[in-house]
């Protein structure tokens, strides 16, 4: 065996996911195809769960400060700061569980230091992949590696989700949208919404969208200048585009996030559009999801078996943002009926209610697991960053106390327990947060049963 797990792709969700695994005492190997980290600017923030799992993590203090610079190039880009749904920004963000606003090259260095000490191998590419009961084998570059598990976090266009046999199933493009930081020669039409697309430009940056038509847009000045003519009839010159990036808004998902021992997080088990901003978000917390899991099993604490919850918590998870950025991507067709609708969608986020339910929508907040045993709100739903006042009269933040990666009880008085981490509080709880912050148990029902099924 070269490693425990061997984790193919090495951007975000596949660093964190490797560090979750180090810190589970499992050993990862990181196999990724590029010779260096990419420094495309694909994304561009976390949201309020994702940020919350990597304060878990002791990241907070390399998020506030990549946040300074993130949320002024959000204001000048977009010339707003509020969250968006299809490009209408009213939405009012939760102050009490923030978003970071960090681009991802600067989130990839910041997870690759977290992952100090995890074995990295770039420049292999993944071309077969065979399983078998005590382990799988990936062929990269020349040689072949071995591992008992193998996770593949290599992007939209997965060659781990090919190899291995996933299903794929889904809707393809509605909208092609080509954006970057761009220079013009001469007038500029204005922004807003054309008969055949939308035409945006702020500061340095620009972007059209438009209906797909088969073949996805070059990212050349002169296919944006063509872009540009076709939604707004006016000819314009592009002297210049930086930091191009061409996407379309197809939906799709894999059938099921494992098969044996193969396994599938991030872009690789959902691509979307990438309307309000929630792909970082859903693949880190897949990350999160399974990598306390599978040091688990490595470590001989659960049986295989307790793998499959997996798929069961973050398939649906997956559905949901799925389904969506189909609903924003409607929104963003043109067309004189979508121009009705969005003007009434715009008076329904005015309203206080639905402006939150949007919020807490897109930030994932949302969302809750299904548990094996009867419990109710707010087990299966991530913990926010609570306050801690310890027993001495200590102020702490929940964060604090999570670094070691294992599961951890709040409680005024309960005897310690060496499955999990126990902290003596007076002002909250009790509770049960498994690793990835999900809350296990809250005082009501037997903790014994939450303690047996999760550690």
């Amino acid at each position: 065996m070269d490693g425990d797990v061997i984790v193919v792709g090495g951007g975000p969700v596949g660093l964190f996911l490797a560090a979750e695994l180090k810190l589970a005492g499992a050993e990862p190997l990181v196999l990724e195809r590029l010779l260096t980290p990419s420094e495309e600017t694909k994304a561009r923030g976390l949201g309020a769960l994702a940020t919350e799992a990597l304060w878990r993590r002791g990241l907070g203090d390399q998020l506030a400060e990549a946040d300074v610079d993130g949320t002024k190039d959000l204001a000048r880009d977009h010339g707003s700061t509020r969250g968006h749904f299809a490009n209408i920004f009213k939405i009012v963000p939760d102050e009490t569980r923030p978003r970071t606003n960090i681009w991802q090259p600067e989130l990839e260095r910041v997870l690759a230091k977290h992952a100090e000490g995890v074995r990295i191998l770039r420049g292999h590419e993944v071309t077969a992949v065979e399983s078998d009961v005590d382990g799988v084998t990936v062929t990269a570059g020349r040689r072949e590696w071995r591992a008992q598990y193998l996770v593949g976090c290599d992007g939209g266009r997965s060659a781990v989700r090919t190899l291995a046999g996933f299903g794929f199933p889904g809707t393809a493009a509605l909208l092609h949208t080509i954006a970057g930081r761009v220079r013009f020669a001469g007038d500029v039409p204005p922004s807003g919404r054309y008969p055949t697309g939308t035409f945006m430009h702020g500061g340095s940056m620009a972007g059209v969208t438009e209906l797909a038509t088969g073949a996805e847009p070059e990212v050349t000045p002169d296919a944006l200048a063509a872009s540009i003519k076709r939604v707004t009839g006016r000819t314009v010159v592009v002297e210049e585009i930086h930091d191009a990036r061409r996407f379309g808004d197809q939906a799709r998902q894999a059938d099921t996030y494992r098969r044996g021992r193969v396994f599938l997080a991030g872009d690789a088990a959902h691509v979307h559009s990438p309307s309000g901003g929630q792909g970082l978000n859903l693949g880190l917390l897949d990350a999160a999801n399974l990598g306390w899991k599978l040091g688990a099993v490595i470590r001989g604490d659960k049986p295989e078996v307790f793998l499959d919850t997996y798929t069961r918590e973050r398939h649906p998870a997956g559905e949901a943002v799925l389904r969506n950025t189909r609903a924003q991507s409607a929104l963003l067709a043109p067309g004189a009926h979508v121009n009705a609708l969005r003007e009434i969608f715009g008076e329904v986020l005015d309203l206080p209610e639905a402006n939150k339910y949007f919020a807490d929508l897109l930030s994932g907040v949302r969302e809750r697991y299904n548990f094996p045993y009867p419990a109710p709100k707010p087990v299966g739903e991530h913990c926010p960053d609570l306050e801690i006042i310890g027993g001495d009269g200590r102020r702490s933040r929940l964060h604090e106390h999570t670094r070691t990666g294992r599961g951890l009880l709040l409680t005024a008085a309960h005897p310690a327990d060496p499955r999990v981490d126990v902290v003596r509080v007076t002002n909250t709880g009790p509770l049960l947060l498994r690793p990835d912050g999900v809350i296990a148990w809250a005082g009501e029902g037997p903790l014994d049963v939450a303690l047996a099924t999760w550690f």
